[in-house]
């Protein structure tokens, strides 16, 4: 029988499936053990499924990465969608859509659905965290100074409003084990300690940081773990459930390619019922993790389309695409390490890092490098001039090719030669 709730679910349906009217690709025919630096027709294929300005080389991917153009199509069509059915969807088939997203967000990044909820961004899944606790004056949280900034304005937030004392550590960018890291970490704490809060990658400097080890250390006393995942869903192969933490936050709008506005906070089950919202919520009881996601009436197409982002992500690969961009970051770093007045700020170690790392030049700052790469040589970076690194950020997605790196390579080499 014909009715206008059936209608709508058959849209929903139809708007989960994306790639249904395109042609088979490369991508759906490229096995996993087909590698990133063998089969360059593979990310040629990819790269043809970006929509790319022709007015710059875009190596500034790790603030916000462009959608597929499947992607798009997808997200576009959920707006029109939304659009027509207006109130009615709001009110009805919002709620079941935006649970079988998370529920696919879940198996993506191997935790429980009950563990997870959709956000907008890092920032307000990591300060839901911090503002969560119940702070009391002379409370310890910890931290690193090469962490994201928002965080720290949060951490500095909750000093001024309950006395907390904020502990910041510097992280080596060369360490010689992972031990050297947990112990400087491990320095910091005291019986006072409540949080630390560490990066899963650091966005300046690309650094992986060993997160298991780092939790093992703190939980054995008594310390609870906040991870920054920003930059490391769909950027490299793990499991939430594997790093033994207690809350994680990330970003779906860059290495997912989802819209812009869309991440996830993961909370573990028996962490949930003490945390307090942002927002009030009486909806849900006190350990339904469901209490800390009372955003308000908010752009719900941005939620429906990350099911084509994960659609797109895993016809890729986490494997191949991880692969890919330590490659594409290796491509460019072994060619300007021998280039006099030229140093990198990221680890040697490739089980340290991967699409994500920094380079300057003696000298000149960072703005200045930044301008002069967009304004003479057409590419884009990010300029990073705080807490002992001082280059331009480089972060190439999937579909930039080694022939645009040896642009940037060459530029590099023409500005450190004056």
């Amino acid at each position: 029988m014909f009715t206008k709730r059936n209608f709508i679910k058959s849209l929903l349906l139809a708007s989960a499936i994306p790639f249904t009217a395109k042609a088979k690709s490369i991508i759906d025919e490229m096995p996993e053990e087909f590698t990133a630096q063998k089969f360059d027709d593979f990310w040629q294929q990819v790269r043809s499924e970006y929509i790319l300005k022709k007015d710059y080389i875009n190596l500034e991917n790790g603030y916000f990465s462009m959608m597929a153009r499947p992607v798009l199509d997808g997200y576009l069509n959920e707006i029109r969608m939304v659009n027509t059915e207006a109130s009615y969807y709001m009110r009805t088939i919002q709620f079941d859509n935006k649970q079988k997203i998370k529920d696919r967000l879940a198996e993506l990044l191997g935790c429980s659905k009950e563990e997870l909820i959709i956000t907008r961004n890092t920032t307000e899944s990591l300060d839901t965290i911090i503002s969560g606790f119940d702070w009391k004056a002379s409370d310890e949280a910890v931290m690193a100074e090469q962490d994201y900034g928002s965080m720290l304005d949060m951490f500095k937030q909750q000093a001024k409003r309950y006395g907390i004392v904020n502990k910041k550590v510097s992280i080596p960018l060369n360490p010689s084990s992972d031990e050297e890291i947990v112990e400087l970490y491990e320095k910091a704490i005291t019986p006072k300690t409540r949080l630390l809060m560490i990066c899963h990658m650091i966005n300046i400097t690309g650094q992986i940081l060993p997160v298991k080890k780092i939790c093992d250390m703190a939980h054995s006393k008594g310390v609870e773990v906040m991870v920054d995942g920003a930059h490391a869903i769909a950027h490299i192969d793990f499991k939430i459930s594997d790093l033994g933490c207690d809350y994680y936050g990330s970003s779906t709008h860059k290495w997912l390619g989802t819209p812009m506005g869309a991440g996830i906070l993961y909370v573990r089950k028996d962490k949930i019922k003490n945390l307090w919202p942002i927002y009030g919520e009486s909806g849900y009881p006190d350990d339904d993790i469901r209490k800390l996601n009372h955003t308000g009436t908010h752009p719900v197409a941005t939620d429906i389309a990350i099911h084509h982002a994960i659609d797109y992500h895993n016809k890729i690969g986490i494997k191949r695409k991880e692969e890919r961009l330590r490659f594409l970051q290796n491509y460019w770093t072994s060619k300007v390490k021998g280039i006099s007045k030229v140093y990198i700020n990221t680890p040697e170690d490739d089980n340290r890092k991967c699409g994500i790392a920094n380079v300057g030049i003696e000298g000149i700052k960072p703005g200045d490098l930044a301008k002069v790469l967009l304004d003479k040589y057409k590419i884009w970076t990010v300029a990073i001039d705080t807490a002992n690194v001082h280059g331009v950020r480089v972060t190439p997605h999937v579909y930039i090719t080694t022939e645009e790196l040896d642009k940037f390579v060459a530029a590099l080499k023409e500005i450190a030669n004056g």
